[in-house]
C-alpha cells in the first residue's frame, strides 16, 4: 500500500504536516505490519477547506449523478473485496470466514441500499401553498471505529454522498488500512476532488479538531460513550449537528416458552461474534430464575465449541481482541466478575490453551449474575456472557431497561404474539425477534446513553439533510 503515510486531501494523496508515525500492529502475531501518518489541525483544517470548496458543485448535483457515483463506488469495492477483506482481517484480528462473509460485505450493503433508496427519495413535499425542500446538511466529519470499520464508514459516506454533502473522515488509529482501500475505491469511482477527504489521526488531536471545527456543519461519531461525551461538548460551542452511536449492555430475554437449547446457544454465539466486539452484541441474557442451571450448561456447551485461534486458519471462530489495551480490559472485567460472586460456568481470565501469543481471550459465560454488577453494567466488549434471572415477563422488561444504554435488545419466544409484546416494551433503538437477520433497510441507533439520531436505510439519509419550508410557493393555492 503506497498511501500509508500520506492524507486524501482535495483528489489528491498529500503529505501531512506533521512526522509522527503510529504503528499498526496485527493482534494475531503482536507484530507491526505498517505505520500511518498522524495528522494535526493543519492537516484537519485543509481537509475541510477542500470540503468546504466541494460543497456548492457537489451539494447542486442532481439525484441522477450521485446515483451513478454510488454505482460506481459499489463496483469498485467490489472489485477490491479481496484486499478488504485480507486488511480488515490482518489489522483487527477478524476471522477471514467473517472478513468476507460479514465485514467486507456490511459496507457494500450500505453503499448499494442507499442508491436504490436514493434513486427513489423525495426531496420536496407540496403542502398547500407552501414548499418543503430537504437540502444537503453541508461538511460533515466522521470519526469512525475499529472493530466494524468498512460497515461504519459506509454507513456515514454513502447516505452522505446521497444527500449531496462533502466530508472529511478519521478512521480508527487501530485499524486505519481499510479506510485508505476505501480512499482509493472512491478516488478511482471518480468523487470530484474534495467531496471526500481522509485524515488519520488521534482522537484528541484530529477528532477534536474536526469536531469542534467552525466550517463543519454536522459530526457523526461511533464509539464508546465517554468519548462521544467530548465529541458533544467540543462541538456544542459551534452548535453543529451532532449524530452518535455509542455503547451498548443488550438485553436477551429467552421466554420461558422458547426453544432453549438453540436460543440459548445462538445468543451465545452472537456475543462470541466479530470477538464480541460488537456494540449491539446480546451480553446479558435473561433466563426464568427457575432454568437457570439448565441455561448455564447449554451456554457453556455452545462456547466450548466456538474456535479460538488464527484469522486465517479454516475454521476460526473468533481471532484475539484488537489490541492489547482492549486485551487488558477485557481479562481485567471477567476477573472483576469472579471478584463479584457470579459463577463461572466456562471461559476465564487467561488466554486459551496453546495460544500464547496474540490477544486471545477465551469465551466465557458467568451464570447467576445479578444486574447490579458490574460486569451486568460495563460494556466489555469481548467474548463474555452473563446470565441473569427473571421472575415473569414483567420482571424481564424491567431488567433488560435497567440499564444506561439502549441500542438493542433480543427476545425468543415460542409464541410470535408474546414475543413482540415483550419487544414493544423494551427501551432500545433495535429489537431482534428469535434471531432475525440484519436488515440494512431499517435504522440502526439508540436511546438513551447509546446515542442520538439514526444509521442505516432512509433514515440514515434523512439524518444528512436540512428541511427548508418555503411560504408562499405555489400562489393561489391554500
Amino acid at each position: 500500500m503506497d498511501n500509508l503515510r500520506k492524507f486524501y486531501i482535495d483528489g489528491a494523496w498529500v503529505g501531512p504536516s506533521t512526522t509522527e508515525t503510529l504503528d499498526v500492529v496485527n493482534p494475531a502475531t503482536e507484530e507491526v505490519i505498517g505505520a500511518i501518518a498522524m495528522g494535526a489541525q493543519a492537516d484537519a483544517d485543509a481537509a475541510v477547506a477542500a470540503a468546504r470548496t466541494a460543497f456548492e458543485s457537489f451539494s447542486a448535483t442532481s439525484r441522477e449523478e450521485r446515483v451513478a457515483l454510488l454505482e460506481r463506488i459499489c463496483a469498485g469495492y467490489a472489485a477490491r473485496a479481496a484486499d478488504l477483506a485480507a486488511t480488515v482481517s490482518a489489522e483487527m484480528g477478524a476471522p477471514m470466514s467473517l472478513a468476507v462473509q460479514a465485514q467486507v460485505p456490511s459496507g457494500l450493503a450500505h453503499l448499494s441500499t442507499m442508491g436504490k433508496i436514493l434513486a427513489n427519495f423525495e426531496f420536496e413535499t407540496d403542502l398547500g401553498s407552501s414548499l418543503l425542500v430537504r437540502e444537503p446538511v453541508g461538511v460533515c466529519a466522521f470519526i469512525t471505529p475499529w472493530n466494524w470499520p468498512l460497515n461504519q464508514i459506509a454507513c456515514k459516506v454513502a447516505p452522505a454522498l446521497a444527500a449531496g454533502c462533502t466530508m472529511v473522515l478519521k478512521p480508527s488509529e487501530v485499524a486505519p488500512l481499510n479506510a485508505l482501500i476505501f480512499a482509493e475505491i472512491l478516488h478511482d469511482a471518480g468523487v470530484p476532488p474534495g467531496v471526500f477527504n481522509l485524515v488519520n489521526g488521534a482522537g484528541p488531536v484530529v477528532g477534536a479538531a474536526l469536531s469542534s471545527h467552525p466550517d463543519v456543519d454536522m459530526v457523526s461519531f461511533t464509539g464508546s460513550t465517554r468519548a462521544g461525551v467530548e465529541v458533544a461538548r467540543n462541538a456544542a460551542p459551534t452548535v453543529k449537528r451532532v449524530a452518535q452511536e455509542l455503547g451498548g449492555k443488550s438485553a436477551n430475554i429467552i421466554l420461558d416458552d422458547a426453544d432453549f437449547g438453540r436460543a440459548v446457544s445462538r445468543g451465545v454465539f452472537a456475543v462470541c461474534n466479530n470477538t464480541g466486539q460488537s456494540c449491539n452484541a446480546p451480553t446479558r441474557m435473561l433466563v426464568p430464575h427457575s432454568r437457570m442451571d439448565e441455561a448455564a450448561e447449554i451456554a457453556a456447551a455452545a462456547a466450548k465449541k466456538v474456535a479460538v485461534g488464527d484469522p486465517a486458519a479454516e475454521g476460526t471462530g473468533i481471532g484475539p481482541a484488537v489490541s492489547a489495551a482492549q486485551f487488558d480490559k477485557i481479562r481485567r472485567l471477567i476477573e472483576t466478575g469472579i471478584d463479584e460472586g457470579a459463577r463461572l460456568a466456562v471461559g476465564g481470565p487467561g488466554r486459551p490453551e496453546g495460544l500464547e501469543r496474540g490477544y486471545y481471550v477465551r469465551p466465557t459465560v458467568f451464570s447467576h449474575a445479578s444486574n447490579d454488577m458490574v460486569v451486568a453494567r460495563e460494556e466489555i466488549f469481548g467474548p463474555v456472557l452473563v446470565l441473569i434471572g427473571y421472575e415473569d415477563d414483567d420482571d424481564a422488561v424491567r431488567i433488560a431497561n435497567d440499564t444506561p444504554y439502549g441500542l438493542a435488545g433480543y427476545v425468543s419466544a415460542g409464541d410470535p404474539a408474546r414475543g413482540r409484546a415483550v419487544a414493544r416494551r423494551i427501551r432500545s433503538g433495535q429489537v431482534n425477534l428469535n434471531g432475525a437477520r440484519p436488515d440494512f433497510r431499517v435504522p440502526f441507533g439508540g436511546y438513551k446513553q447509546s446515542g442520538n439520531g439514526r444509521e442505516w436505510g432512509r433514515h440514515g439519509l434523512e439524518e444528512f439533510l436540512e428541511v427548508k419550508a418555503i411560504l408562499g410557493y405555489h400562489e393561489g393555492v391554500r
